[in-house]
């Protein structure tokens, strides 16, 4: 893992002094072969660690995708590294991306035999300087990578579906995120070009699936239009099963107190295989 490691050290260097704004570091499986996505599936995170709960995110998303065989499925692993909320530790930037790129092995050999075989499944790791939704889906497309013609062909830029749990979402529909006016009015691109997969959060802080689905009901009913959110963005997203009943609740803060503990059970039970035994090895989240 060292050479990965500082693989990641250096590429994060070299982004930081560039003019980018969002980079592909790498390719799982590694192919300069694959087919152009018909939709990308962004899962966005500051992934301290990645968890099961990503996983589910992901392969939830990978599996109903209603992409036609011919079309590689594509999945978009984003770090942004000027979070608007969370400062980077206690992983470094380089420690997420290794997780990341284990994380995308361990949920590639997951995948059921015809969603892996349907066409195909890459998982991209990348990074941004961006910390807000609008801004990084703006940059996901003018960055090229997927669509390379975009600025000739007249074609529609190909559809991003952000996956994102409940609270994210709460996040994303907050004014107080988009300076200087604090409306929603900067979300109007991302939804007449893109989609949200948002899953059901499961424990009592977001109450049950009848009071997530009101916030969203309140949107379509037009009661966020003083803010300038329009009831047309909510036919452009999806509401999805998370947390099946008996499965345990997941979260980075669980992740890292089982990590601090030595509890490797727990942390195999929160992590896939490879990411627990990375974090225990390098003994990530000990103080």
């Amino acid at each position: 893992m060292s050479s990965l490691l500082s693989y990641f050290r250096h590429a994060l260097q070299a982004f930081t002094s560039s003019s980018s704004s969002f980079q592909v570091l790498r390719t799982i499986p590694n192919s300069s072969t694959l087919p152009r996505p018909k939709t990308l599936y962004v899962l966005d995170s500051s992934f301290n660690p990645p968890t099961v709960a990503h996983l589910r995110l992901a392969t939830s998303a990978l599996d109903n995708s209603t992409d036609s065989t011919s079309s590689s499925k594509r999945l978009l692993l984003l770090l942004a590294i000027q979070n608007a909320d969370k400062a980077p530790k206690p992983a470094s930037f380089e420690q997420r991306l290794v997780m990341m790129t284990l994380f995308a092995e361990d949920l590639l050999r997951s995948l059921p035999a015809k969603t892996a075989r349907d066409g195909g499944v890459a998982v991209d790791i990348a990074i941004t300087i961006h910390p807000y939704f609008t801004d990084k889906s703006k940059a996901i497309t003018a960055s090229g990578i997927y669509q390379p013609d975009l600025a000739t062909s007249g074609e529609a830029p190909i559809e991003q579906v952000h996956l994102v749990g409940f609270d994210t979402f709460i996040r994303l529909l907050n004014s107080k995120y988009y300076p200087p006016t604090h409306t929603l009015t900067p979300l109007q691109d991302m939804f007449e070009h893109h989609r949200l997969r948002v899953t059901y959060r499961g424990d009592d802080e977001w109450g049950g699936w009848k009071e997530q689905d009101a916030y969203l009901q309140d949107l379509k009913d037009g009661k966020r239009e003083h803010e300038g959110g329009k009831n047309e963005w909510a036919d452009r997203i999806q509401m999805v099963e998370g947390k099946k009943a008996g499965e345990r609740v997941v979260s980075s803060t669980k992740v890292r107190k089982a990590a601090q503990d030595g509890d490797a059970d727990s942390l195999k039970e929160l992590c896939t295989e490879s990411v627990a035994n990375y974090a225990l090895e390098e003994k990530l989240y000990i103080d």
